[in-house]
């Protein structure tokens, strides 16, 4: 049995070795020596309800919403009216509950091949552009550009990431600002919190073979080690971030492939 335990513990070093060296090769050649910030022509502008093209505002104009929900969808002309349908019944119920609560989704299609833009414009129609926005990209950036495209045409106080397969229940969105809120006072008006599905992890381990449970403990460990600490899920797509907090944050992002 101590031969096998043994075995077992070298082979778990050696995938976590590999996986470090793995995850800072393909940062160093993914990353650029400074952010990419620029736009295509076509990607300032939005379409309206009646197929009219607008300006994008700028993350750096004053806030006119109290909450942008900023959606990257790559691909997800099937999964991406799920979400809409709860996000937009959650959102719209709220505003009747409350009228001075003002809102937008913004669908930012990363150079989908499918019918996502198409998709998410039926709901501008339905609910008007004030309400949802639709930013086609001319080309797939990743996940964290298109989260940085959306970020920076949002018009809201605080702007929401949720991720267009809806696996976070959209009115744990109160959670979210009921832990931004209690990070007060915010320094400089910057403050993040973090959505977590740590709670379902034993659940998630005992559907898992031991191998893809050492692979996940093994990228826990990563990035607890290299990156951050007090985060017990990081690829949790439910994030909350205050207007200051997220121009600062996507402006100085160097690797558009991930978030």
């Amino acid at each position: 049995m101590a031969p096998l335990l043994l075995q077992l513990a070298g082979l778990g070093a050696a995938l976590l070795a590999s996986a470090l060296i793995l995850i800072s090769f393909v940062a160093f050649i993914t990353a650029t020596e400074m952010p990419d910030l620029h736009r295509h022509e076509q990607e300032k502008f939005f379409l309206n309800a009646r197929g009219q093209k607008e300006t994008l505002p700028s993350i750096w104009d004053s806030p006119t919403k109290q909450l942008s929900v900023v959606v990257p969808s790559y691909n997800e002309e099937k999964r991406l009216p799920v979400m809409m349908d709860e996000a937009l019944s959650y959102l719209e119920k709220r505003q009747k509950q409350d009228p001075t609560f003002t809102y937008e989704v913004i669908v930012v299609d990363d150079g989908s091949k499918d019918q996502t833009s198409e998709v998410a414009f039926k709901y501008c129609q339905k609910y008007g552009s004030d309400k949802v926005r639709v930013i086609t990209l001319v080309k797939n950036r990743g996940k964290g550009g298109a989260i940085r495209m959306g970020i920076f045409s949002s018009r809201g106080e605080k702007i929401l990431m949720a991720d267009a397969d809806g696996a976070t229940k959209f009115p744990d969105v109160e959670k979210l600002e009921k832990g931004l809120n209690d990070l007060q006072p915010w320094p400089d008006q910057m403050a993040i919190a973090c959505g977590s599905r740590a709670h379902l992890e034993k659940e998630s381990i005992a559907q898992r073979s031991y191998f893809r449970t050492l692979l996940m403990y093994g990228f826990h460990f990563l990035v607890w080690f290299l990156c951050v600490k007090g985060i017990r899920d990081t690829q949790c797509g439910f994030k909350l971030l205050t207007r200051e907090a997220a121009s600062r944050t996507f402006s100085s992002l160097h690797i558009e492939r991930w978030f």
